[in-house]
C-alpha cells in the first residue's frame, strides 16, 4: 500500500519544520531523524500511512524508540523503520501523544496551595493521571532569598521536583481526598505497555525526566485514580464525573495545557461545562490562547478561575507570581 503523493509531501514540510525550528537545542537526535525524514521520500511514504492525527514527529518517534528501534544515528534508524514498518504503523495508528509530566505540579501547586479544606482533583486530558498526585511529591523552590523545602508527612518522595520561584506565591501542599481524571484514551500506570509508552515520549537527552516519570507512576499504581475514557466537551461526561466526588471536599478541576489541543468549539463547550460547576478552576495555557493579554509574554499562564497567577514554564521549571491583582483572562478565545 501506498501513500497518496500529497500526504508524503505533508510527512516532509511537517518534519523538515520540526527538524527546523522544535528540536534543535531539546534533541539533536531527533532533529537529525527529522531532517532525514524531510530527505527521504520513501521513508516518509512509509509515515504517511499513519493517519495525520497520529503521525507528529515526537509520537513517531516514541513509537519507534518504544517498539525497539536503536538510538543512533538516521541511516541505522531507518533502516530499522522501513523493517518494521507495518509494526511502525499500526502501533502509530492507535497512539495519541500524552506527554504525562509530573514536574508540571510544580506550576500548579501555588495555586492548588490557594485552595481551602480538603480537596476533590478532577484533571481533563489526564493520561496516566501523574498530575493528579501534587500531594504526593516532593518540592524545591529555588529563589533568590534560598530554597523551600515541601515534603509529604511521610517523608521525602521518589519524585522530587525542583522549580525556580519568583514573587510570593503560597507554598504548601495540598489536602487530596479524592482524584480522578478524564482522557480519550487513558493510560494505566500499572500496565507495562503503558509505561513504556510514557517514558519512550521523554526526548532523546533529557536527562532525569524518565526517571521522574517511572517514580510517579510507580505512585499511581500503588493508589490509583479513577479514570474515565471520554470526550471531556460533553458536559455530560464532565459533570457525571464530577457528580461522583465527594461532597464535603473543594471539587478542583484542572486543565494543565489541554486547551490549546482542543478545537475552539470543543473548548467553548468545556469552558462553559467548567463553569457550570460548583468548583474552582485551575488551568495552565499559552497567553496567546486567552482573548484578554495578561502581559505574561515569559511563560505560560497559571491561572484560578479566570484570574491570571503568575507566569510559568508549562512543564514546571519556573513559577512567577504576579504581583498586581488586575489581571483576568478569557479563556473562552
Amino acid at each position: 500500500m501506498e501513500a497518496p503523493p500529497d500526504e508524503t509531501a505533508a510527512v516532509v514540510e511537517r518534519y523538515a519544520r520540526f527538524a527546523r525550528e522544535e528540536a534543535p537545542g531539546r534533541s539533536e537526535l531527533y532533529a537529525e531523524w527529522a531532517d532525514g525524514v524531510a530527505g527521504d521520500a520513501d521513508l516518509a511514504g512509509i509515515l504517511a500511512l499513519i493517519p495525520a492525527t497520529r503521525r507528529q514527529p515526537p509520537l513517531v518517534f516514541a513509537i519507534t524508540r518504544m517498539l525497539g528501534a536503536p538510538e543512533q544515528r538516521f541511516p541505522v534508524w531507518a533502516a530499522w523503520v522501513r523493517d518494521h514498518a507495518d509494526e511502525v504503523v499500526a502501533e502509530a495508528s492507535l497512539r495519541r501523544l500524552q506527554t504525562n509530566e509530573p514536574q508540571r505540579c510544580a506550576a500548579l501547586l501555588p495555586a492548588l496551595a490557594g485552595v481551602e479544606g480538603p480537596i476533590a482533583l478532577l484533571e481533563v486530558g489526564a493520561s496516566a493521571g501523574l498530575c493528579l498526585y501534587p500531594d504526593r511529591y516532593s518540592y524545591r523552590y529555588r529563589s533568590p532569598v534560598g530554597t523551600t523545602v515541601l515534603d509529604p508527612d511521610a517523608g521525602t518522595s521518589t519524585v522530587v521536583l525542583e522549580c525556580d520561584a519568583a514573587g510570593d506565591p503560597s507554598l504548601r501542599l495540598p489536602h487530596v481526598v479524592w482524584r480522578a481524571g478524564i482522557d480519550l484514551q487513558p493510560l494505566d500506570a500499572a500496565d507495562a505497555g503503558d509505561r513504556r509508552f510514557l517514558t519512550s515520549l521523554v526526548w532523546p537527552g533529557e536527562a532525569g525526566r524518565a526517571d521522574r516519570i517511572v517514580a510517579a507512576l510507580d505512585i499511581a499504581a500503588a493508589d490509583p485514580p479513577l479514570l474515565v475514557a471520554g470526550d471531556a466537551t460533553d458536559p455530560a461526561v464532565l459533570h457525571a464525573l464530577a457528580a461522583r466526588a465527594p461532597r464535603d471536599a473543594t471539587l478542583v478541576v484542572t486543565t494543565p495545557g489541554v486547551l490549546p489541543h482542543i478545537d475552539r468549539a470543543g473548548r467553548g463547550r468545556l469552558i462553559a461545562a467548567i463553569r457550570a460547576l460548583d468548583a474552582v478552576w485551575i488551568t495552565i495555557d499559552p497567553p496567546g490562547l486567552h482573548s484578554a493579554d495578561p502581559g505574561m509574554r515569559d511563560g505560560f499562564v497559571l491561572a484560578r478561575d479566570g484570574e491570571a497567577l503568575a507566569a510559568v514554564d508549562p512543564l514546571g521549571g519556573f513559577v512567577r507570581w504576579r504581583a498586581s491583582d488586575d489581571a483576568t483572562v478569557d479563556a473562552a478565545g
